[in-house]
């Protein structure tokens, strides 16, 4: 996401890295590309001037360009005011004191809304909440049985009255189910349009007051661009929004509306959809974006993220037998799921510091095929017990009998006993630097798949 706007970005300030002092040129140049950065990203044009006007006031203070690193000073601006554009911090979602959570879902034909609901609900379930899904979408061909398939799909519950019911009494009978069996959180699903319509502002005003959420959420889809600018401030002034969910940020290289539509709308951006899977929903964190747009990657994400996909008893397990030299391929394989069950890998890459620029991180991205991992799985799963317990005795008859089960050549099973290797390697180096036996510098260990 942002992919576009980061390399642009990245680049201008690589240029300002390399001055030792900043004259009052040297930053109208950078400040030039940044906007010329934003605009092409499809940030609206008076929050780009806005935007522009801020970082060049506070650049231009004496503390900056006679301080002994300018450009980190102009940088730390930059990353401030980008923080600011998109919200501060992150907003924390409403929740009832008593009685049943009820979220709201609203928006255009098309944004993304039913699967948001799946996604909300499967990430709350998570958090140990019962939640209700509610399909209240009576026009859209097949989207009541579109939700009743999601709920069945992450084992929740599901409530509608068909599609011949009014959405009013829908809404109102499932806060009632609610209460009977006991659904701590309600998530209704709504009609959308084509257009803004005033029937549709109508309708949705009439259950917005029969059912009083928590929680009113835009969900609006980051390839629109400029359109969803507009489609948030309409939906907002008619309706009272208190959030606002953003889809498709993965397949947008411009994601220019999530930086704007918090600017002109003044409604925070709640949740942001990353991918096409139901887990692919995660809380929007304004300054975490912002870092990561700056190529400074986003450590607290990626710990959230490990903390949610590994098991902490296993992970005790596995350092045991580190400690012991007892690495085999069975440990191999599910340290590999625990990184899949991650997420997309270019994503995982992208929060980690350090890793280079936009462009040395997208060519990294490439080199490391996540198609790899599925290979891996399906070689290391042909393999016999004994085999993945002492890879020694896999000889070329074997190499050839586990590359025919699992679909791949001999040169693929012998690239994965290679990275297995480096890999017990690497870990026995770890091993030795976390309890002083070895005093080589971190970075002169070499990993696999890099």
């Amino acid at each position: 996401m942002f992919q576009g706007l980061a390399e642009k970005l990245q680049e201008t300030f690589k240029k300002l890295r390399g001055k030792g002092k900043l004259t009052e040129a040297d930053l109208n140049t950078a400040l030039r590309e940044v906007r010329f950065a934003l605009l092409e990203a499809d940030v609206s044009l008076p929050v780009v001037k806005e935007f522009i006007k801020r970082v060049r006031e506070r650049s231009l203070g004496v503390e900056v360009l006679e301080s002994l690193t300018p450009a980190q000073q102009v940088i730390k601006i930059v990353n401030d005011e980008l923080t600011a554009l998109m919200g501060d911090t992150n907003t924390s979602v409403n929740f009832s004191s008593s009685g049943p959570t009820v979220f709201m879902l609203v928006g255009l034909q098309g944004g993304g809304k039913t699967t948001t609901a799946g996604k909300l609900a499967l990430y709350y379930k998570k958090q140990g909440k019962q939640p209700l899904l509610v399909g209240a979408d009576v026009y859209r061909p097949a989207a009541i049985k579109q939700l009743e398939l999601l709920a069945k799909q992450i084992s929740v519950s599901f409530f509608s009255l068909g599609e011949g019911s009014s959405p009013v009494a829908i809404a109102r009978d499932a806060v009632e189910y609610s209460l009977k069996n006991g659904n701590d959180l309600v998530i209704i699903d709504t009609a959308g349009r084509l257009h803004i319509d005033t029937e549709l502002m109508e309708e949705l005003q009439e259950m917005k007051s029969a059912v009083s959420p928590h929680e009113l959420f835009l969900v609006v889809d980051a390839m629109t661009g400029q359109d969803a600018v507009n489609i948030a401030q309409s939906f907002h002034e008619e309706l009272g929004l208190t959030g606002l969910i953003l889809t498709k940020l993965d397949g947008d290289t411009r994601g220019g509306a999530a930086i704007s539509v918090r600017q002109v709308t003044g409604c925070p951006i709640k949740f942001a959809g990353t991918g096409e899977k139901l887990d692919a929903l995660d809380p929007f964190h304004p300054d975490r974006m912002a870092a990561r747009i700056l190529g400074m990657g986003d450590v607290l994400s990626l710990i959230e993220k490990a903390q949610a996909s590994f098991d902490l008893e296993k992970a005790k397990e596995l350092e045991q037998k580190l400690r012991k030299q007892e690495f085999t391929l069975e440990d191999f394989l599910e340290q590999i799921k625990q990184v899949r069950s991650m997420g997309p890998l270019d994503q995982v890459l992208g929060m980690i510091p350090g890793l280079g620029g936009a462009k040395q991180l997208r060519k990294l991205q490439d080199e490391v095929d996540e198609k790899e991992f599925v290979y891996m799985e399906a070689i290391i799963n042909s393999m016999t017990p004994q085999e993945r317990c002492d890879p020694s005795i896999i000889g070329g008859s074997r190499k050839k009998r586990i590359a025919k089960g699992s679909g791949t050549r001999v040169q693929d099973v012998n690239r994965l006993l290679k990275n297995f290797e480096q890999s017990r390697k690497l870990f026995k180096q770890l091993s030795e630097i976390s309890t002083g036996k070895n005093t080589r510098k971190f970075k002169s260990i070499k990993f696999p798949f890099m």
